[in-house]
């Protein structure tokens, strides 16, 4: 696939953007009348049930995809499908998600820590 480098970066770009969007979506998010959410309770806590509710495991799937888009399937998708997904996951560093930290702390049981403003 020839194109040249600014129209091949702009593929680059656009699909971290995507990697990023679609990641979030699908591992922190319920979706439109909670079908995400509801995908996810059926797969339950087995192998594509935990593989659901991590960013980074999503976020590789997703950008093998993507990486097509980029690169076609020539010599370099391994590497360029890795990097779509590592840079989606600095993204999600940067604009960390609420929802995955919240639902993180819940499922180990952290609590609240006392507010003097709360009243039990």
């Amino acid at each position: 696939m020839e194109t040249s480098p600014i129209a091949w970066c702009a593929r680059f770009f656009l699909s971290v953007l995507a990697c990023w969007r679609l990641s979030e979506m699908l591992a922190n998010e319920d979706g439109p009348f909670d079908v995400l959410a509801r995908i996810r309770a059926r797969l339950g806590r087995g192998f594509f049930g935990r593989l659901m509710d991590c960013f980074q495991c999503v976020s590789l799937w997703t950008a093998a995809l993507l990486a097509c888009y980029v690169a076609g399937l020539s010599w370099h998708w391994p590497v360029v499908w890795l990097a779509i997904s590592g840079a989606a996951c600095l993204l999600a560093r940067l604009w960390g998600s609420k929802n995955a930290v919240a639902r993180l702390e819940f499922e180990a049981g952290v609590e609240e820590a006392d507010n003097e403003l709360l009243r039990k």
